[in-house]
């Protein structure tokens, strides 16, 4: 992974940073740029979009913007609409739809409509939530056990690169394996990268229905975490 190559450089270091790039497979280039922050008022409003859409749920870009209006924010819908994509919200669905799926990915069915977590590792549940903090917000991925509610592995990324969720995924699977794994349909969890995890430890797969918000609310429920003071 880039971000593992990237610890590998010493800056201070006797060879110089173009030498060790090239020997690590790294654009020089990319090394000096330093993304710019978002703006204050950035996050305050994406704060505020949080916010309304976790108390209603089915709000799409239109009636946020609407909802922003009445409160004084002077926002365009174009602008709230790419500030959900980029928190990854969707509205219709009662519960964060943290991008929209490939149409090229594969769905699985739902298969615990009347199953019952008997036992530990029987059942896991994975999603990915919005995180708000003072300054910024980040993305968090939890593995939970639905039997024990424990959080089985857990990952943090500032955005919703795929590489976060299968760390995630790895760090569960070399500690136990679950009999049937549970997800949305969001484009993390069609992905190939994250079924044929999942498949080559025999793992049954199930994916809440389309619009199904409720399938998968005991794992939304237990990791999304709560404001910061």
């Amino acid at each position: 992974m880039r971000e593992e190559r990237v610890a590998l450089l010493e800056r201070e270091g006797r060879l110089p940073l173009k030498i060790q790039a090239e020997l690590l497979s790294l654009s020089r280039a990319s090394l000096y740029y330093r993304p710019k922050g978002p703006t204050q008022r950035e996050v305050r409003i994406k704060h505020r979009i949080d916010e309304i859409y976790t108390e209603r749920p089915f709000y799409g870009y239109r009636r946020i913007a609407e909802r922003l209006h009445r409160e004084g924010v002077a926002i365009d819908r174009k602008t709230v609409a790419k500030y959900m994509r980029e928190m990854g919200l969707k509205g219709i669905a009662p519960g964060p739809n943290l991008s929209r799926r490939n149409l090229q990915h594969r769905i699985y069915p739902y298969l615990l409509r009347g199953v019952r977590a008997a036992e530990p590792d029987y059942i896991w549940g994975i999603d990915v939530t919005y995180i708000r903090l003072r300054e910024s917000w980040m993305y968090l991925v939890a593995v939970l056990d639905w039997y024990s509610r424990y959080i089985v592995s857990w990952e943090l990324s500032e955005t919703l690169e795929m590489e976060f969720v299968l760390a995630a995924v790895d760090r569960a699977l070399l500690i136990a394996r679950p009999r049937i794994w549970n997800s949305d349909q969001g484009s993390h969890f069609t992905s190939p990268l994250y079924l044929d995890r999942l498949k080559e430890h025999k793992i049954e797969i199930s994916m809440d229905g389309k619009g199904r918000a409720l399938d998968n609310v005991f794992t939304e429920r237990h990791i999304t975490p709560a404001p910061p003071a």
